[in-house]
């Protein structure tokens, strides 16, 4: 069974129906119920495509978060292989809100860092569902640092509400920890390739995303602030978070027009949580792609990010 999303309560109905049907086949407890079923599920395919065919700001902010999406273990479980993690940031602690260390993609060496969300109530916990600590940035830095040191691309795979703002965290300097992470991100030789896959929030997200190519699945979102947090400063009025969300243009497609990032990869009817292997495949051949036209330019990779950042901010 997933777990529906509101706007998604017609294909609710028909998928529950459909497995009623089959319990009661199952038991020998009704007649065949083939065609009925067969019938039954073209219309849940046609409810489903109905349902996202144009969804709203704040639908794909549901979507988003939802807690069966693919999360950064899952891409590098499917994508890498010989992955070793690192852990600490030599100052003060692990911070298992980052996964991070060196794998090989598709035969080549990367490094890899990520944020992870966890998914159930016991690796949400140990991974503090994505919210980073100072830690987890000046762990990123070593990573990134490593990288470049010996000269192996950078992959980031960015899904966090935010960066923690807990006491502590201030205490042990987050703002700073943030700022220098995206510094080590500008600052690399080495070429980057990040993907938002969930939630790109806030600074939490930009000290890791900082990269040379910056990918969204399709209904991903890439805000300042949550939508919440958004409708609580301006309007001082959290239910006015559908509003922020629109107005904001946190979607990939709103951020592809602006050229904020670079490529959408599609995701799979309903949703990156209905066919993960599906979305993290085409994850993976658009990185493979860009891989290679790295491979092959004559590229400074620091000048080219600086360069990319720069018009951003002339062309808004």
């Amino acid at each position: 069974m997933y777990n529906y999303l509101d706007f998604e309560k017609p294909v609710q109905d028909l998928e529950g129906k459909i497995l009623e049907l089959k319990k009661l086949a199952e038991n020998g407890e009704a007649v065949d119920v083939g065609d009925e079923i067969s019938r039954l599920e073209k219309r849940s395919r046609d409810a489903l495509r109905e349902a996202y065919k144009s969804l709203t700001p704040w639908q794909k902010v549901q979507v988003a978060r939802h807690p069966d999406r693919p999360h950064c273990v899952d891409y590098i479980k499917s994508l890498l292989s010989d992955f070793t993690p690192l852990a600490g940031d030599r100052n003060f602690g692990e911070d298992q809100a980052i996964v991070g260390g060196f794998a090989r993609f598709r035969g080549e060496p990367v490094a890899v860092i990520g944020q992870e969300k966890g998914s159930d109530t016991a690796s949400r916990l140990k991974h503090n569902f994505g919210s980073v600590r100072p830690e987890g940035y000046r762990k990123a830095v070593r990573l990134m640092e490593l990288a470049d040191r010996f000269k192996i691309p950078l992959l980031t795979l960015v899904d966090t509400a935010g960066a923690y703002p807990g006491v502590g965290a201030e205490e042990r300097g987050q703002a700073e920890a943030i700022a220098r992470s995206t510094s080590a991100c500008l600052a690399l030789k080495v070429p980057s390739i990040s993907v938002v896959i969930g939630e790109g929030g806030s600074g939490g997200a930009i000290a890791i995303a900082t990269a040379n190519r910056v990918y969204m699945l399709e209904h991903a979102i890439y805000s300042v602030i949550s939508p919440e947090g958004a409708a609580s400063i301006l309007w001082r009025d959290t239910t006015r978070s559908k509003d922020a969300a629109t107005n904001m243009k946190i979607t990939a497609q709103d951020l592809y027009e602006m050229k904020i990032i670079d490529a959408i990869v599609p995701e799979p009817l309903g949703g990156a949580h209905r066919a993960p292997e599906t979305v993290i495949a085409a994850t993976g051949d658009l990185i493979a792609k860009t891989m290679k036209d790295f491979a092959g330019a004559n590229t400074d990779f620091r000048e080219q990010r600086r360069e990319k950042y720069l018009a951003m901010g002339r062309s808004l």
